[in-house]
């Protein structure tokens, strides 16, 4: 695993003015600090989401909660881009393959984790460095698919 080449794959995709700075930053980071992943976690999930996001006709919508119109995510999100990509078989296979990143909360987890939201979590404390990489292989393997 070249964490390095993985970086530059997510970077060579990433949207020009949302995105590439920061991972630009999250790269630099990571490289001085590898002890960084759990700061650099949760700006890796926000990113999968958004890049899954950007291959189906969610991406660039607005949503008003007021009509309770809301934008999917986690596993209802991955299941959105497999239904509108069913065409595209090596995407729709890496898409299922990141289910495994979004566990649902559950009334037990209340208060036990910081990102216990609708689309799921990962316990800050279970982040382990390999997670980490593991995920940054993942998004640089979407990236290709994504469409800033």
């Amino acid at each position: 695993m070249n964490l390095d080449s993985e970086f530059n794959e997510i970077i060579k995709y990433a949207h020009f003015w949302n995105w590439l700075p920061d991972w630009e930053v999250a790269k630099n980071v990571y490289k001085s600090f590898p002890e960084s992943y759990s700061i650099l976690l949760p700006f890796a999930y926000s990113y999968l989401e958004e890049a899954i996001r950007s291959t189906t006709s969610e991406y660039g919508r607005e949503f008003i909660k007021e009509n309770r119109k809301t934008r999917k995510t986690g596993i209802d999100l991955i299941n959105l881009a497999i239904s509108e990509n069913r065409n595209n078989i090596e995407y729709v296979s890496h898409l299922k393959k990141l289910k495994k990143y979004f566990n649902k909360s559950s009334s037990i987890d209340s208060g036990n984790n910081r990102n216990g939201v609708d689309h799921g979590y990962i316990h800050p404390r279970f982040w382990e460095k390999e997670d980490f990489e593991k995920l940054i292989c993942d998004i640089a393997i979407l990236s290709k698919y994504s469409k800033f």
